[in-house]
């Protein structure tokens, strides 16, 4: 992982030399000579790069991950500032969780230990022989065991080292999956003799799949990949090989074979055997943003759109579930489910906004009922994880053409609680395991997946409010109180662009002429429960120069509504303790587009105000459920993201007390 302490390594090598291929290029050459002499990497570049920092020493394909990051986002017309590749921790940790048991080699050793019958044992002891854990007794260690696995390997289904085969990356960027694959196998063959070792690594390197779009990356995959195989010896810089090392010939000649150039997405697998295994981190892109920094990037993501939605394996499309602003990611997904072989395994890095945004249900809907959705790790924002940004990960685990009877949620994880043996993670991370009945009530067969505390009693209280609060009517909903004769409300946004309309937007200081223009800084909390609106319209003594002054005013011609309106801060910093913010806005205001608010046919503004007396005093009755913690509590559980989407909203459910029916699933 980047620490911050090194982060400007990376712009200051680009002052001295702004072609990225050629750092690429250089970095590889160095890389190599040091393996070669057995002297640090920094040895041997140029005299003019920036000093290398000691913490980027230890690991010179994390350092090429970088580059690489930082040479695709200018590709794409992003910065590179925020290119962040995938944390080798976090590769070693996935990987961890998927090896097999490694199968030993055969070692006939004289055994002079006595050995004492169990029975000859009184009886409290053999109880408490019984009850430990003595691997050695286990049956995992069985001949039976050992020649199942064996057999395995011979089918070249797996590895000895543990390694389900064939294993695939369809977006492989630098190769980490594999470099870090080459790592655990080099650790667990370190005993065996030679001949074992050798054979085995050649097994696990012909059945690598490695894939990416670009030749320039696939080209830097296929150095990588030899020089991780000298960096943990398993093959030599020389023609000739060692005692348990391939010869440089030979393992360049098998990493051509198995590092393609291929269009994951629209071409077809360019091996012949579908893979067992299949990790990947592909990339966190919208169509809409690719191509930012190309003369005809308009045209070109038009074209790619249109290309992906128009593609067909045979009468069905390849992608079904594309929606929305479609993110390169979920189309990895279900390629990788097409790719593998039937109870294949899928091991995928993708932002959490996939358990919760409404545009990835479709997607969701398919990993449960077309696959297994096994279990998922989830990371929270701020987890440091990825350093420099604060968006929440989620590594999911999916079994192709399996089965779901539910999700086991594990997490949420920090980077401290990964681990590079047994499970991949830390004992002390909650683990839940959701209920496919229990699940489908929560979502109405959406399939979303709530944002979990780590604290037991924070957990088992929000648990209990989210079953509560799932059997009742969303706000949008035909048995919801706010909908009357088929006619029910919608969330809109503030009708004035901030942006757009910048000039007519002026600040509040007493003087000219104009109507309150309210945005999410004039709503205020005032930490007990109670919310309302502070603006210098309506609230005196407020400061010249606070911030409810500025940009408080509206200038333009579009006229304010003449009814009051319910209204919704719509952006909330991850930090604050309550998500939604709701306040019955006067009439005579106009609302930015950082503000939600109900729109409310006229037949249920008629049944407020016969309800309550009048229109306002039922707007405050329904603001004050609005504003009710446990609906909060809700609403944090199922957020997206920072933003609060008007869908999001829609689906509040209301526990009005007038109201008994329960909807079923």
């Amino acid at each position: 992982m980047r620490h911050d302490g090194v982060s400007g390594w990376y712009a200051r090598l680009d002052r001295v030399i702004d072609d990225r291929p050629e750092q690429i290029r250089i970095w590889l050459s160095a890389w190599e000579e040091s393996l070669r002499k057995k002297k640090p990497v920094a040895a041997h570049l140029p005299e003019d790069w920036p000093t290398l920092p000691a913490t980027l020493l230890t690991d010179p394909g994390n350092v090429l991950d970088h580059l690489l990051a930082r040479h695709d986002a200018e590709l794409d017309g992003r910065s590179p500032r925020g290119a962040h590749p995938t944390p080798p921790k976090l590769a070693d940790s996935i990987i961890v969780s998927e090896l097999l048991e490694a199968v030993q080699e055969e070692i006939e050793e004289e055994d002079d230990t006595p050995t004492l019958p169990l029975d000859a044992l009184p009886p409290g002891f053999r109880h408490q022989i019984a009850s430990l854990n003595l691997a050695h007794l286990q049956n995992d260690d069985s001949p039976e065991s050992d020649a199942a696995a064996l057999e395995e390997v011979e089918r070249e289904i797996r590895t000895r080292s543990g390694v389900l085969l064939p294993m695939a990356d369809p977006a492989t960027g630098g190769g980490l999956f594999a470099a870090r694959i080459l790592k655990q196998h080099s650790s667990a063959s370190k005993k065996w003799s030679g001949e074992i070792r050798l054979e085995d690594t050649i097994r696990l390197l012909r059945n690598l799949q490695l894939c990416d779009v670009s030749p320039l990356v696939v080209d830097i995959t296929k150095q990588r990949i030899f020089l991780e195989l000298v960096r943990y010896d398993l093959a030599t810089l020389d023609d000739i090989g060692g005692e348990g090392k391939l010869g440089r010939k030979e393992a360049v000649k098998i990493i051509d074979r198995v590092v393609r150039v291929a269009d994951t997405l629209q071409g077809e697998w360019p091996f012949t055997a579908r893979p067992r295994l299949l990790f990947a981190n592909p990339p966190w892109l919208r169509i809409k943003d690719r191509f930012r920094g190309h003369p005809e990037g308009s045209s070109l993501r038009k074209e790619l759109g249109e290309a992906l939605r128009s593609l067909r394996d045979g009468e069905m499309k390849r992608f079904s579930t594309m929606r929305g602003n479609v993110n390169l990611y979920r189309l990895f997904i279900e390629r990788g489910l097409q790719i593998l072989l039937p109870e294949g395994r899928l091991r995928i890095i993708v932002p959490d906004s996939l358990l919760r945004e409404q545009s990835s249900s479709p997607l969701r809907q398919l990993l449960v009922s077309k696959h297994e959705w096994e279990n998922i790790w989830f990371f929270d924002e701020g987890n440091c994880l990825f350093s420099g940004i604060s968006q929440g990960v989620v590594v999911i685990s999916v079994i192709a053409q399996g089965s779901t009877s539910g999700l086991c949620m594990i997490g949420p994880m920090d980077r401290t609680d990964l681990r590079s043996d047994g499970k991949g993670f830390a004992n002390k991370v909650p683990i839940l395991t959701l209920d496919i009945g229990r699940w489908e009530r929560w979502t109405r067969g959406e399939w979303g997946v709530p944002r979990l505390p780590r604290s037991p009693l924070l957990r088992q209280n929000l648990l209990s409010t989210v079953d509560d609060l799932s059997h009742k009517p969303r706000l949008t909903e035909p048995l919801g109180l706010l909908t009357v004769d088929g006619e029910s409300v919608k969330v809109r946004v503030g009708e004035i662009d901030q942006t757009s309309h910048a000039s007519y937007i002026k600040p509040w200081n007493g003087g000219g002429k104009g109507t309150p223009f309210i945005r999410g800084v004039h709503f205020t909390d005032d930490g007990e429960g109670a919310i309302s609106l502070r603006h210098p319209a309506f609230e005196k003594g407020i400061p010249s120069r606070a911030n409810e002054r500025q940009q408080a005013r509206w200038t333009g011609e579009m006229k304010s509504p003449v009814e009051p309106r319910l209204a919704c801060q719509a952006i909330v910093n991850a930090h604050q303790q309550r998500r939604l913010r709701w306040v019955v806005m006067p009439s005579g205001c106009v609302l930015g587009n950082s503000v939600n608010h109900i729109e409310i046919p006229q037949t249920v503004r008629e049944r407020l105000a016969d309800d309550h007396g009048s229109l306002t005093d039922g707007l405050t009755w329904l603001c004050a459920r609005l504003n009710d913690d446990k609906l909060d509590e809700w609403a944090r559980a199922w957020a997206a993201n920072n933003n609060v989407n008007n869908y999001e909203l829609e689906m509040l459910p209301l526990d009005f007390p007038e109201v008994s029916t329960e909807i079923s699933t």
